[in-house]
């Protein structure tokens, strides 16, 4: 592991300044991720800022019924959180199926925002990464790509973004809130990931000393009725093959409104809007529900090894729906 400077930032405006104009220094949170990537020599920064104390810690609700979640919140809080069980249930799902209790009991909402992809081929720094070393090419194309993506990828990279919370809160429409180089801003999480394209080395829209400080979930009146479906492997500490995040709004056997997002078939956490807008004003049925699934995988692309994923997370949507139907 390169040697490296560490220091404790004592307030946001300090930790950015800390991180301005260093393009070798970077934020360390809970270190789930960084520090493996460290180890593996992906990640080499010559400082490392501290945010992990930061007064960003608690979990608070709003009086319009918003979650204020602080991102230095360890995800095992967040899952534990009465208000998060209760009037968003998907999202404590999301975060509990997650890694293992000891990872979650470290782990950050912020830093799980911006955890890198697990791609073997990312990981290692004895092959060639697009996304290590732009113009060195993806040998997932034609290598092992099982669990890589399917929809929004490119010819650069094949990466899938592996976290479960921000699938949850991608459904959610949850906005994160920054403090930057100009002060604080907000954005949508959807528009925080950005796709590959030729460029895949950077995996949001963020500037490097961009400190998240906090998320918020708007109340959502049909929150509870939602759930966090996640295929995988093994039944624990593995990442997903497929996942699905949904909320649903039933009325008179008709679908009211709904949200949908779906986890490890794109290198970002893929709302899928149009299933959303498929189903809204439909009968709440499994063919619609189906129908709804292939209007938004139409868009797949998938690769030799991985075209299973297409009709998994069809049936993935299907049944969760269905589920949340007579919930």
């Amino acid at each position: 592991m390169r040697p490296f400077v560490y220091e404790r930032a004592e307030e946001a405006r300090s930790a950015v300044a800390a991180v301005a104009d260093r393009p070798d220094a970077m934020y360390l949170g809970g270190g789930t991720n960084l520090v493996d990537l460290m180890r593996l020599g992906v990640a080499e920064p010559a400082r490392l800022v501290d945010v992990s104390r930061l007064p960003y810690d608690t979990v608070g609700v709003r009086p319009d019924g918003a979650l204020r979640i602080g991102a230095a919140v360890r995800n095992s809080d967040l899952a534990a959180h009465p208000a998060v069980r209760r009037a968003h249930p998907l999202l404590a799902q999301a975060l509990l199926a997650g890694a293992s209790g000891q990872v979650r009991n470290m782990a950050t909402v912020g830093g799980n925002l911006l955890q890198r992809t697990r791609c073997a081929y990312f990981q290692d720094i004895t092959k060639p990464c697009n996304k290590r070393n732009p113009g060195s090419g993806c040998p997932a194309r034609e290598g092992d790509h099982r669990n890589l993506a399917i929809i929004g990828h490119s010819e650069a990279c094949v990466a899938t973004h592996p976290s479960d919370m921000a699938v949850a809160l991608a459904a959610l429409d949850a906005v994160v809130h920054l403090e930057g180089r100009d002060g604080p801003r907000t954005l949508p999480l959807t528009e925080l990931y950005r796709l590959p394209g030729d460029d895949p080395r950077r995996d949001t829209v963020l500037d490097p000393a961009d400190l998240i400080t906090e998320v918020t979930v708007p109340a959502l009146s049909f929150g509870g009725r939602s759930h966090y479906r996640k295929v995988r492997d093994r039944a624990s500490f593995a990442f997903a093959v497929v996942s699905v995040a949904a909320a649903l709004d039933v009325a008179g056997g008709v679908v009211r409104d709904c949200r949908i997002a779906f986890g490890a078939i794109a290198p970002v956490p893929w709302r899928a809007r149009r299933a959303e807008e498929a189903l809204r004003g439909a009968p709440a049925t499994e063919d619609a529900f189906a129908a709804a699934a292939r209007a938004e995988l139409g868009q797949a692309r998938p690769l030799r090894d991985n075209a299973f994923k297409v009709p998994l997370a069809r049936n993935l949507l299907v049944r969760t729906l269905t589920e949340l139907v007579v919930a």
